[in-house]
């Protein structure tokens, strides 16, 4: 905590003074130094500590490179909101770590038994056929199927139907439901494993129809994730492998999306104009949320307290349809299409500096105790839940996720599964 707190302070004089891509190099191999202590000291390359420090102090590294021309230098509030952020959360992680004793390193893997093939193969069945039903509903009711669409950089968006939409999404839980499946030593009847394998298809497919790329790469990452987190380890050839695949259908659906190099690069106003895709989105998608907070720390003229955070109540249950003042606040950002946020853009719009600082200490706290857990889960579906978290600590400069009801619904179906395996198990 000291060598962030030295080096965060250099930076902010730094960007202070105009040297802001120094000041961006010094964060992001801070970043890097604070998630290798983690790895190497518990020996979990999913350390949720380590993966908070690599990328919301890496993303606010990138965001200090300065790279577009839509990027301004932050308000001193601003530099302070994203401090206590990092802070709290590394300082209530650290608490409740000291008072568990858990913080300690992963031994080796203990055999499972397969007792929950069953449970698992079920509820693969379950899942796929309600969200393959509820995407057909949509493409039958909407009239049309993102992926067959051209030159309408936004289809995705309009592929929507109230409610139903979280059913379709819930398919990015087969793949991981399908490694949990083999994990446990699959199926004696190969028909049995056939069909689980298709169902994991159907998970990423049906992404790929939405031209979904965030939903496909959710898939893909909760899979290889839980692998990681019940192994403990992940061999390179794996990643290669799922990198080879991944690639091509990003560039397809970003093609599909109408969504090119200049497009990229004009929205933004990249100072590079002729900046590489792969270069440039990446840094779109990472530099932009930190400047739309700065946008909501300049512009905001009242605090929300609490009804930003509790969305996810609003929308699953109805009551924004009947109370739509509940929901009815604007959205403070740089540019119209640029609409991502970081995660702790509602905590500000809530409460202000204190939300951040308060938000941060729970997800610190429940990062310490899953991380606890890890070594003593025995329901194969924990590693899911605890796959979940670490996708969202990596993509922690990229959304609201708990305050986005999408999040929730995975988390709820998720449970469903746990329980369903506690029960048949």
């Amino acid at each position: 905590m000291i060598v962030y707190c030295i080096s965060y302070a250099v930076s902010f004089l730094l960007a202070r003074f105009g040297f802001s891509e120094i000041a961006g190099v010094l964060l992001m191999l801070t970043a890097d130094c604070l998630y290798v202590r983690d790895w190497r000291g518990s020996g979990n390359l999913l350390h949720l500590r380590g993966l908070f420090s690599a990328f919301w102090v890496g993303g606010q590294g990138v965001a200090c490179l300065q790279l577009s021309r839509l990027q301004t230098d932050w308000e001193p509030l601003t530099w302070l909101c994203f401090f206590l952020a990092y802070a709290g959360f590394r300082l209530a992680y650290a608490a409740v770590s000291r008072l568990s004793g858990d913080d300690t390193r992963l031994g080796p893997v203990r055999r499972r038994e397969g007792s929950y093939v069953r449970p698992l193969y079920y509820s693969l069945i379950v899942l796929t056929a309600v969200s393959s039903a509820a995407f057909l509903f949509e493409a039958l009711y909407l009239g049309f199927v993102p992926l067959l669409l051209r030159g309408v950089p936004h289809a995705y968006s309009a592929f929507h139907v109230t409610g139903i939409h979280y059913l379709t999404v819930s398919c990015v839980l087969t793949p991981s439901l399908a490694v949990l499946f083999f994990l446990q030593g699959g199926s004696r009847r190969t028909w049995r494993n056939t069909a689980v394998a298709v169902m994991a298809l159907i998970g990423l497919v049906i992404p790929i129809l939405c031209v979904s790329r965030f939903q496909l790469i959710f898939a893909v990452a909760a899979a290889l994730f839980t692998l990681t987190a019940y192994q403990r380890r992940v061999r390179l050839r794996t990643v290669l492998a799922l990198a080879a695949v991944m690639l091509p259908l990003y560039v397809v659906l970003t093609i599909a999306r109408s969504h090119d190099v200049e497009y990229l690069n004009g929205i933004f106003e990249m100072k590079n104009a002729s900046m590489p895709i792969f270069i440039s989105q990446p840094y779109i998608y990472i530099a932009n949320n930190y400047e739309n907070f700065n946008c909501l720390v300049k512009a905001l003229p009242a605090h929300t307290h609490g009804l930003r955070m509790l969305f996810p109540l609003w929308a699953l249950s109805g009551l924004k349809f009947a109370f739509p003042y509940l929901v009815s606040f604007p959205i403070y950002i740089d540019k119209e299409e640029l609409t991502t946020l970081t995660l702790f853009y509602d905590a500000y719009y809530d409460f202000g500096p204190a939300g951040v600082a308060v938000f941060a200490c729970a997800l610190g706290a429940a990062a310490a105790w899953l991380t606890g857990r890890l070594e003593r889960m025995k329901n194969p579906v924990g590693y899911l839940f605890y796959a979940q978290f670490a996708i969202y600590m990596a993509l922690s400069f990229f959304t609201t996720w708990f305050s986005n009801p999408t999040t929730w619904f995975y988390f709820l179906v998720t449970g469903a599964v746990g329980f369903c395996c506690y029960w048949m198990g």
